[in-house]
């Protein structure tokens, strides 16, 4: 079992075993491939740092931890999960790394610095001791900029993120999305993933304007896009399996079948769905649309952009 922690420390929940290992390394050689859940969250949940947990996010407010997920993914048959920071502190991103310590569920994690600050390299440093850090994220979407990407200072600091090997997260809205074409262009060696689709408008169906941009930052090689966020952003109540095929078919068509990846966004899921309905609507549609690529989507390629198998023991290709 993990370590339990004082309050306003952190607290892990439980620890993968090694039967579990052992379980897990055995349905991987069956499999020949590896399931990756690309996105999902911890937290111990605290008021003020999760302040964007509102009332209507109720269901939210409390820990979020890898003992809870692995009995998730083990119910999924997903063999491991990349944690994403839920909050902009370098105190997420360690808090991030020390559960990965501790789980090799968690094959890799994207933690937030600041990508503005002139100690930026220094920081950049410091971070490259953590095998299993893949890159960074900011939460893009709350900017009240909607150029906030294309800021020099924030320029400065993704210009950093290739020398050391880090992978960045675009967590935007379709408001954003002009700024992150304008953003991609300028690092053509940059690995970038665009998050949830860029949120489409699924609840209101808008789909032309935000199809167009998709199709646009798609021509650009180094950038993925995970498929992840549907459910929160259709009806939460109301929702059909149906209603993320077209949004679903423009991904597909623009960036094919070996730039998408699976992501639960658990558990901020559960405002709309449960781990399992979310992984089946994107199961269901590889299945009618995309057979070919179920292997790709649901591992290879979350193992190819964050260089999994360079990070974690026990990766299969």
């Amino acid at each position: 079992m993990y370590r339990g922690a004082a309050k306003g420390r952190v607290r892990w929940g439980a620890a993968c075993s090694e039967r579990e290992l052992g379980k897990l390394c055995t349905s991987n050689l069956k499999r020949m491939f590896m399931k990756i859940d690309s996105h999902q969250h911890f937290w111990s949940y605290d008021s003020s740092r999760h302040a964007w947990i509102t009332e209507t996010m109720a269901v939210l407010k409390r820990d979020f931890l890898p003992a809870e997920l692995a009995v998730q993914l083990e119910a999924n048959d997903v063999d491991a999960s990349i944690a994403v920071q839920a909050d902009q502190s370098e105190m997420e991103t360690l808090f991030l790394l020390e559960l990965a310590k501790h789980c090799k569920r968690i094959a890799g994690v994207v933690g937030w610095i600041d990508l503005g600050s002139p100690q930026l390299k220094r920081r950049l440093q410091f971070f490259s001791q953590f095998k299993k850090l893949c890159g960074f994220r900011h939460v893009v979407q709350s900017e009240p900029d909607d150029r906030f990407l294309l800021r020099p200072d924030f320029l400065r600091g993704i210009a950093r993120l290739h020398e050391f090997g880090f992978t960045y997260d675009i967590l935007i809205y379709p408001k954003q999305l002009p700024a992150a074409l304008e953003l991609v262009a300028k690092f053509p060696r940059q690995r970038f993933v665009v998050d949830h689709l860029a949120k489409p408008e699924i609840k209101t169906k808008n789909i032309a304007v935000w199809a167009a941009h998709m199709d646009s930052i798609a021509r650009s090689s180094n950038v993925y896009c995970k498929l992840s966020g549907l459910v929160t952003e259709a009806d939460w109540h109301h929702w059909m399996p149906a209603d993320f095929d077209p949004y679903l078919d423009v991904v597909l068509e623009a960036f094919g079948p070996d730039r998408l990846m699976f992501g639960s966004d658990w558990p901020v899921c559960l405002l709309a769905a449960g781990y399992k309905q979310v992984k089946q609507i994107v199961e269901d549609y590889v299945n009618r649309k995309a057979p070919a690529a179920s292997e790709n989507i649901f591992g290879a390629n979350a193992i190819r952009f964050y260089d999994l198998k360079a990070r974690a023991d026990g990766l299969a290709a």
